[in-house]
């Protein structure tokens, strides 16, 4: 009988040789005993907003700003902002499994928060893979430097019955090989109300 529930160390390896789990260029140290652990990627983005922001109107939502490495190759976090990254590894989840993903005890104790939208849901980046986005906020009064690489994040994994409908066929998901930076809540919002009932 196939497990249901959290996945385990075992249960992860034998979820990705099955292909019910697609990680890029995994580290197999990354595995954890309930968890697979991933790492900062080399891409970011501020948000600079200028104005309010009205949900219903993507000419007002905050500009997305290229962040630039420093000299060294690290990334630097200023105090108070938010900060768009995203993972190093490409994941994909089959129709049966779901994940938690929240930020590791160390980055908070630098005073760094990692936020996710939480939930990634079953579908999530198949057939080959999509990188997750990361929120980092900055807790401290003074910059981060942050390296690519480290890890950063971790993704408990759990297994059910197969989804009736994959997050890949919801309106303007996030789950393609490219990095979805942009927000797309009013097309989501739009697509979910029907082509009668209007936008948000």
């Amino acid at each position: 009988m196939t497990h249901r529930g959290p996945l385990v160390d075992r249960d992860i390896r034998v979820a990705l040789r099955r292909g019910e789990l697609i990680v890029s260029d995994l580290d197999p140290e990354l595995v954890r005993p309930a968890a697979l652990s991933l790492r900062l990627g080399h891409e970011a983005f501020t948000l600079a907003s200028r104005q309010d922001v009205d949900t219903a109107d993507p000419a007002t939502y905050p500009e997305l700003l290229p962040r630039p490495f420093d000299a060294l190759g690290r990334l630097p976090l200023h105090p108070g902002e938010v900060l768009l990254v995203r993972t190093h590894e490409r994941v994909g989840l089959s129709d049966r499994l779901a994940g938690l993903l929240d930020g590791t005890s160390d980055w908070a104790r630098l005073g760094v928060s990692v936020v996710l939208a939480h939930q990634v849901s079953p579908g999530y980046g198949m057939p080959d893979g999509a990188p997750l986005t990361l929120e980092l906020v900055s807790r401290l009064g003074h910059d981060i430097l942050l390296r690519p690489g480290t890890r950063i994040a971790n993704l408990m994994l759990l297994r059910g019955r197969a989804a009736r409908r994959s997050y890949r066929e919801m309106p303007a998901h996030h789950s393609d090989s490219r990095w979805s930076v942009a927000s797309r809540l009013n097309d989501a919002e739009a697509a979910r109300r029907g082509p009668d009932r209007g936008a948000v």
